[in-house]
């Protein structure tokens, strides 16, 4: 594994990732979530390194990738221009996971000849899903647990351990396998840090004023041919929104059904199949 720190056009400095050979398929680039924490998708390229050059970087204010400056969807889009002129890819295939599924479809929207192919894992989510998820992670915690949410979330300023925790109890009920569920999200929990806020709030309000759901007419035109969206029916954000999704933009929708918000977890046999199935298809345009 090669990892390389690449120069932006301002201040910015991105840790990058680079895994596999370069075969038949094309290059893959895969996008993280959140927006705010560091990449996390290393064993979803240990999933495609047989099959062709993987690519996988901290976006600009997470992890290793430091930046304090605010965030604009412009300027991430523009960072994965960037970062595909240097690794010399015309067309990669897109692999976002949640959040990085959003910044996926805005960057098609702004570039759609480097886009040979989307693959949305678990996103993006659109129109009212907010308040069917919220009621389902409140289910899936205790009275104790969400009271501890609560008090935890309403904090000013959080020590590492409440961090920790905090963190743990918003991201357990991410996931469909209960009995693992907990150990899952504390260990995330102490490594996909520091959490920078300030980013997921600013981008958060930018994907508000502007929302993937006032470009589905343009994103139907423009996906291409053989991209997939892949979810967990045990994720809480609701599958059926991705459902619908997928029936605004044509294309082929995969939904887990024992698998939550990080399907290469729960269902890793089945998950590893679909995505390799689809990076590996050849391109239709």
């Amino acid at each position: 594994m090669a990892m390389c720190m690449v120069g932006m056009d301002d201040d910015a400095t991105l840790c990058t990732w680079t895994t596999g050979l370069r075969r038949s398929a094309p290059p893959v680039v895969l996008l993280h979530g959140g927006p705010g924490i560091p990449d996390y998708l290393q064993a979803v390229a240990q999933m495609l390194d047989d099959v062709t050059v993987v690519h996988r970087y901290d976006q600009r204010g997470t992890g290793k990738s430091r930046w304090d400056g605010p965030h604009t969807l412009t300027r991430h889009i523009a960072d994965l221009l960037r970062l595909l002129d240097g690794w010399g890819h015309e067309q990669v295939v897109l692999v976002g996971h949640s959040y990085g599924s959003d910044l996926a479809s805005y960057f098609t929207l702004a570039h759609p000849e480097r886009v040979a192919r989307i693959v949305h894992l678990a996103g993006p989510f659109t129109g009212d899903w907010r308040e069917p998820c919220r009621a389902t992670e409140t289910s899936r915690r205790t009275y104790h647990q969400q009271s501890r949410f609560e008090i935890l979330d309403a904090m000013e300023a959080r020590s590492e351990t409440e961090e920790i925790e905090f963190l743990a109890l918003s991201w357990f009920t991410d996931h469909a396998d209960r009995r693992r569920a907990w150990r899952w999200a504390l260990e995330a929990a102490r490594v996909r840090r520091p959490i920078n806020y300030r980013m997921n709030r600013e981008l958060g309000v930018e994907k508000r004023a502007d929302p993937l759901d006032s470009h589905v007419d343009v994103l139907r035109e423009l996906v291409p041919a053989g991209s997939v969206i892949i979810g967990g029916a045990g994720d809480p954000r609701p599958a059926d929104a991705l459902t619908r999704w997928g029936e605004h933009l044509e294309c082929s929708v995969s939904i887990l059904s024992d698998a939550g918000h990080f399907p290469w977890l729960e269902a890793p046999s089945r998950f590893r199949a679909l995505l390799r199935s689809t990076v590996e298809e050849p391109a239709l345009r």
